[in-house]
């Protein structure tokens, strides 16, 4: 394996995530407009450390997929998911799927991917089908690929995804080693926000998929409390752009001279209240699930609620922020303009109201009370 730093510390951690941070930040506007992060944004994470920091420090990384590296995680997200919310998703991705190796794969595989990360490789999780869905068939001796994957963040950019497919034993997980580039698809990514996420479908017909791609046993994917109690990460990209809009905002006013306008006042209280809230909440889910403390049902009922909370803090922030500043704030190119509209798309995750009533269903089914559960 090519040797890079251990990040082992967790200042020093932050420092880089924080510089790495400042760069994303700069090229954001630019890589808005050509719908595609830059070649030097993307030099700058891996030398940052960050593309290797999920992995054990025994492969080169950090740990920082670790139930007790969490709160590092949520603080490098927010980091990040302030400085460039496309950046964040795919970041979340790639770590999405380090994690998901090092918990169900095999040394092997852990071993191939830290390899491949380490020369420059991007990873992902692609699980959204189309109708046909993507399946494991049966073509002579050997199983391969049939169908294709849609709205995959990092199509055309990432090498090594993980992407789940059906076969006779449930649903599998895969971990691909893919040509960049190759049968990527991105014409229907026309978006609101998030442009430079290179969203697409990818056609994955035809490859070979065997023990050395196989991770982990049917129904690994969905496994709980890690699937669902893991949305608190993009919750904390999320929680990112918010804390940003909100500096935003307080720096017009400071630059207006506004900032003794009651009316005003009253805006920024309600949007620090609500970053702040929806930060607890962000918090407490990833602390949860990394100490294992509460049981897998809890666990997921409270990361659901979080993504409730968080969706409905970043509207009030969006709309305050919005109503503060005026026109200005929908004229390119002032960064609470950008910022606004990739937080609005990147809010729209999948199933909301099902999360929100899963969650409820818990609570009710428990004896908790409501301030323990």
């Amino acid at each position: 394996m090519k040797p890079i730093l251990t990040l082992s510390n967790a200042h020093h951690l932050h420092e880089r995530a924080a510089a790495f941070a400042k760069t994303a930040s700069d090229a954001a506007e630019s890589a808005d407009t050509a719908g595609a992060i830059d070649a030097a944004t993307w030099g700058a994470f891996h030398r940052s450390g960050l593309a290797m920091a999920a992995f054990p420090e025994a492969l080169g990384g950090a740990g920082l997929s670790e139930g007790s590296r969490q709160s590092d995680l949520c603080m490098i997200l927010r980091l990040v998911g302030a400085a460039d919310l496309c950046f964040a998703r795919l970041f979340e991705g790639h770590i999405n799927a380090i994690a998901l190796v090092c918990r169900y794969g095999t040394r092997a595989q852990m071993l191939s991917l830290a390899d491949s990360v380490a020369e420059g490789a991007l990873s992902a999780v692609w699980g959204a089908d189309d109708a046909a869905g993507l399946a494991i068939k049966q073509q002579g001796d050997r199983s391969v690929l049939r169908g294709r994957k849609i709205l995959a963040s990092g199509a055309g950019l990432v090498t090594r995804p993980i992407v789940t497919a059906a076969s006779p034993a449930g649903q599998m997980m895969c971990l691909l080693d893919l040509a960049r580039h190759d049968n990527v698809d991105l014409s229907g990514w026309t978006p609101l926000g998030m442009r430079s996420t290179m969203t697409g479908a990818v056609e994955l017909s035809g490859i070979g998929v065997g023990p050395d791609e196989i991770v982990g046993v049917a129904g690994d994917f969905m496994r709980q409390p890690h699937f669902s109690g893991g949305a608190w990460r993009f919750c904390a990209a999320q929680l990112g752009a918010m804390e940003r809009l909100v500096e935003l905002f307080r720096e017009h006013l400071v630059a207006r001279r506004r900032a003794d306008d009651p009316y005003q006042l009253q805006r920024v209280a309600h949007c620090v209240a609500s970053a702040n809230t929806a930060r607890f909440w962000v918090e407490e889910a990833a602390r949860r699930l990394g100490a294992s403390d509460h049981d897998a049902a809890s666990t997921v009922a409270f990361a659901n609620m979080t993504r409730m909370v968080t969706e409905r803090c970043a509207l009030e922030i969006m709309q305050e922020v919005q109503r503060g500043v005026g026109l200005v704030s929908f004229i390119r190119p002032n960064p609470i303009e950008r910022i606004s509209r990739d937080l609005s798309t990147y809010l729209r995750q999948p199933a909301p109201d099902l999360a929100m009533g899963d969650a409820a269903r818990a609570w009710l089914a428990s004896t908790d009370p409501v301030g323990e559960f």
